[in-house]
């Protein structure tokens, strides 16, 4: 451990696949230990790096965040050293800076990312990603600064479980889109199918307990009473949403039950644990399902609790 929170591991870069690190927020692939004692010389040291190193015309992410202190300090100190680069920039490499993108929500095969953790005011970790890295490592790497999303807040859902769902969208690159088909497992007061209605999805939801009053008179919903773990759409669906309170071996099986069957296109599943033993069980599904998917994910959101979230894009038939 080199500081809470902050983990050194002996992971090979990029030589070997990358592991599914549940409880991993973002990784800073190949990080160099740096010092210096001031905002200027952090700007130069970035500098260099990323003049010696990212391809030209590529597009290129930059974080610069603390990971030091409870106050503003140390956010301002990262923002003067990242206003500080773009001006060096400006005068001696304008083409790095026109390449560099603001914030992206995701990692296209061209796109390197450079990351400076500081952990003290004259102390970091420098990190450059080169292009492909970031998005072959996507699921170690995260676009969003010390993968870190902010949790959604709207008052209008029937809970706020609706946040989980909108993080793990904007983790995968992917939302629920209007015409989408979703079935919703476990759905009641409804706050996922909330958002899905939001979006013009329409909405097959199953449950026990009806959902919130307003969702069930929805002309987009179609509610059946029942068991979460029992019900088989008539035809695949685009959307698989799954936030049913259970043991987490019966999360796991639905879901991969569901993946193998491709009953769904996309799925959103949360695993919830009733203590540290049952962290283990996540391995089934981390052996499982990449091959079986396009693109999975298998992470503990900043909206979750003591559970985890499995989601993801099924690899069609003909593909393998």
């Amino acid at each position: 451990t080199e500081a809470p929170g902050l983990v050194r591991s002996d992971l090979a870069w990029p030589a070997q696949a990358p592991p599914v690190l549940v409880f991993a927020r973002q990784c800073l692939p190949d990080a160099v230990e740096q010092r210096c004692p001031s905002v200027t010389a952090w700007s130069e040291a970035l500098f260099q790096a990323v003049v010696a190193r990212l391809p030209a015309h590529q597009p290129w992410s930059l974080h610069v965040v603390p990971h030091y202190g409870s106050g503003t300090a140390g956010q301002n100190r990262c923002r003067f050293i990242r206003e500080s680069l773009c001006d060096l920039l400006q005068r001696k490499c304008r083409r790095l800076l026109r390449a560099l993108e603001e914030a992206p929500v995701s990692f296209a095969p061209t796109h390197s990312l450079v990351q400076l953790l500081l952990t003290a005011p004259d102390r970091g970790l420098l990190s450059v990603a080169l292009a492909p890295a970031p998005f072959q490592f996507r699921r170690l790497v995260s676009p969003f600064p010390k993968g870190e999303v902010p949790v959604a807040s709207d008052k209008a859902p029937p809970s706020r479980a609706f946040a989980k769902l909108v993080e793990a969208e904007l983790r995968l690159g992917r939302r629920i889109a209007c015409g989408d088909t979703c079935v919703d497992l476990g759905a009641s007061p409804g706050s996922w199918t909330y958002v899905a209605l939001q979006r013009g999805a329409r909405v097959v939801a199953v449950d026990r307990a009806p959902l919130r009053a307003d969702l069930m008179r929805h002309p987009r919903l179609t509610f059946r009473q029942g068991n979460a773990f029992s019900f088989t759409p008539e035809r695949p669906v685009d959307w698989l949403l799954c936030d049913v309170i259970a043991a987490p071996e019966r999360s796991i099986g639905l879901l991969l039950d569901w993946v193998r069957q491709r009953r769904a296109r996309s799925f959103v599943v949360t695993i919830k644990f009733k203590g540290r033993a049952d962290y283990a069980k996540l391995e089934e599904l981390k052996r499982a399902l990449p091959p079986l998917c396009e693109e999975f994910f298998l992470t503990r959101l900043c909206a979750n609790k003591n559970e985890a979230c499995a989601f993801g894009v099924v690899r069609p038939p003909e593909s393998g």
